[in-house]
C-alpha cells in the first residue's frame, strides 16, 4: 500500500472537492482519497502500485479538474520556487474574481435598490413610484442580465453542466438553474409577445432577480478566494527561516556557499548574529543560541563542544565551529515544514450547509417543477382545458424555480461571516475564514502554549536572595548589574534592566573577563566578583532547589570566592492570564497547558492561573501528536501559541489561535490571530464564533422557510380550494423578503457584546 499527494487544478468550492473525491474513490486500485480545498491538494492512497497521473486525470478531466504530482522540494531554492509559483497562481485567480466583482457588485446593488423601491411603492402608498417606467428599466435589466448570465456568471452555467454530468449539485448549480430559468422565461415573454399572450403570462420579468443573485454570490466567492490566497503563507514563512548561505571550511579555506550545497559532514563556522544553516554538533567554541524557533522558550541556551545545534536558530553570542549532521529535507526545520503541510492537508474542507443540502434540494425542486407541469396538464386539463392549464403549469414551474432561487441561501452564510469577522476585528480578533469560526463554535478544549501565550516571553529578575547577612538585596542586584553591563549574554540585559527599574547606577569595574560556559567576572572596589552558574556543591541549597523547582534560571553572585547571593530569572505570567482561564471555564471549556518545560515548573505556573491539566516535557515535533491524541479522545481542540515550534500544533488543532506578538509562522499557521497577544480574547473569540453560527443557522432557517411555504403556493396548491394562484411576482417578493430577513438578522451581530 502506498500514497501520493497531488496538486489539484480547477477547484473553486467544496462541492468540487466532493466530486473529485467521489469519482476517484470509485477507481479500481484506489483505497482512499482525501481532497482538501484549502490546500488545493489531493492525497490518494493506493492498494498496490501507484496509478499514473494520466490515468487519474482520465477520470476527472471531463469534469474540469486535473491533477499534478506534488513532489516535495529537496532543496531550499526549489522550495522557494514552488512556493512563489503557487502564490502567483492564487493571486491571478483572485485578480480574475476581483474584476468580476468590480463590475457585478455595483450593478447588483443598484438593481436591488430599484427592485425594493418598486415593491415598496406597490405595498406602501406613501412611497412614490419609480420616476422611470418599468418598460425602459426592463430593457436595461435585460441587457445587464444577459451579460451577467453568459459572461460574468459563467461558473454558474458550468455548475449546471457539472450537475448534468456528475449528478453532484453545488451552490453554483443552484444559482445557475435559478438564474438561467428566470432569465430565459423573462427573455421569452419580452422578446416574443405572442408567447406571453398565449400563456396569459403577467407583465412581471425576473431580469432583476438574475442580476442581484449573481452579483451578491460573486462577492461571497471573491471573499473566499481572498482568504485562500493566504493558505500557503505559513509554509512560506517557515521556508524564510532557513539561512540562504553557509560559511564552510573546505581544503583549508573558508568558503561562502548556498545552503543547498552544504553536505553532511561539512565543517561550518558561525559568527554572532547569524542563522545556523543546518543541524549539527559543535566541535569547538561557545555560544548562547536563541532556540525559540524550535523550543518556544525565550531564554537563549548556552552551547559548547559536543552540543547539538539546529538549523534556522540564531547565534546570539560568540563564534563556534560545528559539523553538519543533517542537511536538506532531514533538518528539524524541514520536518516542521512537512508537519505543517500534513496537518493542513489532513483537515476536511469546510462543507457549508448550503452545499450539503444542494445534492438533495436541486433534484427535489426540479422534480417538483416537472410534477407541477404534469399535474396541470393532466388533472388541470380535465377541469380547465389545455390552454389555461398549460399557462398555469408553466407559471407554476417558473414560480417554483424563482422562489427556490437560492438568493437568501447564498447570503445566509456570507453576510453573517462578514459581519462576524468585522466585529472580531473591532475587538482585535483577526479571523482568517469561515471555517475557523464554524469550528471554534463547537470546541470543548483549549490548549495553551506556555511561553509567549500564558507568559510574556521575556525573562525578568523575579527573586534576589542574600546568602550573606552583610549584603542587602539591593546591593546584590547592583553588583550583578555592574558586572553584567559589560556582558553580551542575553540574560545580562534582564539583570541590567532590573537594576535600572530601581534606579541603581552601575559602579566602576576592572579586569572584566568572560568565563566560557560559566559566567563573567571582574574586580569591583577591590573585590573579585563573579556572576556564574551554580556549581555541583551548591545544588543542595534549599533556596536554589526551590527556585529551580519553579522553573527559574538561577545565577550565583560570588565575592572573593564566596557565594553571597542568588538571582532568579524567569518568564513572567501575563497579567490577564488568570482572568482569561476563568472566562473559558465559565463557557464550560477545559483548559490545558502544553509546554516543553519541565513538569514541576509547568505545574507551578499552571496553579497560579487555574489551568486544569498540564502536558509537559513535550518536544516541538511532539506537540502536534499531543493534539492528535486529544482529538482521538473525541475532543474538539483549539490551540493557542506564538512560536515557530507551535506551528504544526496550530495547524493540527481544529482551530489554531496565534498571538500577534509571536512569530509570523505561528500567525500564518493559525486560523485566528489575537492582536497584542491578549489571551482574554480567546474567550471573546469563542463567544463571537458561537453567536455567528447561531445567526447562520437562523439565516438558513429563514432561507428555507420561504421555500417550504412558497413552493406549494407557487405550484398552485391553493387553487383547487379557493381559486388562488401565486403570481410569480409574489415569488420574487418572497425571495426578496427572505434576503432582507437574512441580511437584517446578520446585522444584529454588530450589537453583540463579547
Amino acid at each position: 500500500m502506498s500514497s501520493k499527494t497531488y496538486s489539484v487544478k480547477g477547484m473553486h468550492c467544496a462541492s468540487c472537492a466532493a466530486i473529485i473525491q467521489k469519482k476517484l474513490s470509485k477507481v479500481e486500485g484506489i483505497r482512499e482519497v482525501n481532497v482538501n480545498l484549502a490546500t488545493e491538494r489531493a492525497t490518494v492512497e493506493f492498494e498496490g502500485n501507484d496509478l499514473t497521473p494520466e490515468a487519474l486525470n482520465e477520470v476527472i478531466n471531463k469534469y474540469g479538474y486535473s491533477l499534478e504530482v506534488d513532489e516535495p522540494p529537496v532543496t531550499f531554492s526549489m522550495a522557494v520556487s514552488n512556493s512563489t509559483k503557487k502564490r502567483e497562481e492564487k493571486e491571478r485567480e483572485l485578480h480574475t474574481q476581483l474584476r468580476k466583482v468590480q463590475f457585478a457588485l455595483p450593478v447588483a446593488l443598484l438593481v436591488f435598490l430599484l427592485m425594493m423601491w418598486d415593491i415598496a411603492s406597490v405595498v406602501l402608498h406613501a412611497i412614490p413610484h419609480l420616476p422611470v417606467s418599468m418598460e425602459h428599466l426592463n430593457i436595461l435589466f435585460m441587457l445587464l442580465s444577459t451579460w451577467m448570465v453568459f459572461r460574468t456568471g459563467r461558473p454558474f452555467l458550468h455548475g449546471i453542466v457539472m450537475f448534468i454530468r456528475s449528478g453532484a449539485a453545488s451552490m453554483d448549480t443552484l444559482i445557475g438553474i435559478g438564474t438561467v430559468t428566470a432569465y430565459l422565461y423573462s427573455a421569452l415573454i419580452t422578446l416574443i409577445p405572442p408567447v406571453k399572450e398565449f400563456l396569459h403570462a403577467p407583465d412581471s420579468t425576473y431580469f432583476d432577480v438574475t442580476i442581484v443573485v449573481i452579483g451578491f454570490v460573486l462577492l461571497g466567492k471573491y471573499l473566499e478566494a481572498r482568504s485562500r490566497v493566504k493558505t500557503g503563507e505559513a509554509i512560506e514563512k517557515l521556508i524564510g527561516l532557513q539561512a540562504k548561505s553557509a560559511l564552510v571550511q573546505r581544503g583549508g579555506k573558508e568558503l561562502v556557499i548556498p545552503v543547498d550545497e552544504v553536505r553532511k559532514g561539512d565543517t561550518l563556522l558561525v559568527k554572532p548574529g547569524e542563522k545556523l544553516p543546518v543541524d549539527g554538533i559543535i566541535i569547538s567554541g561557545y555560544s548562547a543560541i536563541d532556540e525559540s524557533m524550535v523550543t518556544g522558550e525565550s531564554i537563549p541556551v548556552d552551547k559548547t563542544g559536543g552540543d547539538k545545534v539546529v538549523g534556522g536558530t540564531i547565534n546570539k553570542q560568540g563564534s563556534f565551529i560545528f559539523t553538519a549532521t543533517s542537511v536538506g529535507s532531514d533538518t528539524v526545520l524541514a520536518r516542521i515544514i512537512r508537519m505543517v503541510e500534513e496537518a493542513q492537508g489532513s483537515k476536511a474542507p469546510i462543507q457549508q450547509l448550503a452545499d450539503k443540502v444542494a445534492a438533495i434540494f436541486v433534484p427535489v425542486v426540479l422534480a417538483l417543477a416537472a410534477l407541477t407541469v404534469l399535474l396541470w396538464l393532466t388533472v388541470g386539463t380535465a377541469y380547465l382545458g389545455f390552454s389555461v392549464s398549460l399557462s398555469y403549469g408553466i407559471m407554476g414551474m417558473v414560480g417554483i424555480l424563482v422562489i427556490a432561487c437560492p438568493c437568501a441561501l447564498g447570503l445566509a452564510t456570507p453576510t453573517a461571516i462578514i459581519v462576524g469577522i468585522g466585529k472580531g476585528a473591532d475587538y482585535g480578533i483577526l479571523i482568517r475564514n469561515a471555517e475557523s469560526l464554524e469550528k471554534l463554535s463547537s470546541i470543548d478544549t483549549v490548549v495553551f502554549d506556555k511561553t509567549g501565550t500564558i507568559t510574556t516571553g521575556n525573562p525578568e529578575v523575579t527573586d534576589i536572595i542574600s546568602l550573606d547577612y552583610e549584603r542587602s538585596i539591593t546591593s546584590l542586584l547592583q553588583l550583578a548589574a555592574t558586572i553584567e553591563s559589560r556582558s553580551e549574554h542575553p540574560l545580562a540585559k534582564a539583570i541590567v534592566e532590573a537594576a535600572q527599574k530601581q534606579q541603581l547606577t552601575p559602579g566602576d569595574i576592572t579586569d572584566f573577563r568572560a568565563l566560557e560556559g560559566i559566567g563573567v567576572s571582574a574586580s569591583i572596589a577591590n573585590i573579585s566578583v563573579t556572576v556564574r552558574k551554580p556549581v555541583q556543591s551548591e545544588l543542595s541549597l534549599p533556596e536554589l532547589q526551590q527556585l529551580q523547582g519553579e522553573g527559574k534560571t538561577v545565577v550565583v553572585i560570588e565575592e572573593d570566592g564566596r557565594a553571597t547571593g542568588l538571582l532568579a530569572l524567569s518568564d513572567t505570567i501575563k497579567a490577564q492570564a488568570r482572568e482569561a482561564v476563568a472566562a473559558l471555564h465559565r463557557q464550560g471549556l477545559k483548559v490545558i497547558m502544553l509546554t516543553g518545560d519541565n513538569l514541576p515548573a509547568a505545574n507551578f505556573m499552571a496553579r497560579q492561573v487555574g489551568i486544569d491539566e498540564v502536558i509537559a516535557n513535550v518536544l516541538p515535533q511532539e506537540k502536534a501528536n499531543k493534539i492528535r491524541e486529544l482529538q482521538a479522545q473525541g475532543r474538539k481542540v483549539v490551540m493557542a501559541g506564538d512560536g515557530v515550534n507551535d506551528a504544526p500544533a496550530l495547524a493540527q488543532a481544529d482551530v489554531g489561535i496565534a498571538m500577534a506578538t509571536g512569530t509570523d509562522v505561528a500567525i500564518e499557521s493559525a486560523g485566528i490571530t489575537l492582536l497584542k497577544g491578549d489571551i482574554n480574547k480567546v474567550a471573546q473569540a469563542v463567544t463571537l464564533a458561537r453567536a455567528t453560527m447561531r445567526v447562520i443557522r437562523q439565516n438558513l432557517f429563514w432561507a428555507f422557510i420561504y421555500n417550504i411555504i412558497g413552493i406549494p403556493l407557487a405550484a398552485g396548491a391553493l387553487f383547487p380550494l379557493w381559486g388562488i394562484f401565486l403570481n410569480p411576482l409574489f415569488s420574487g417578493l418572497a425571495m426578496a423578503g427572505s434576503s432582507v430577513s437574512v441580511v437584517s438578522n446578520s446585522l444584529r451581530l454588530k450589537r453583540k457584546k463579547l
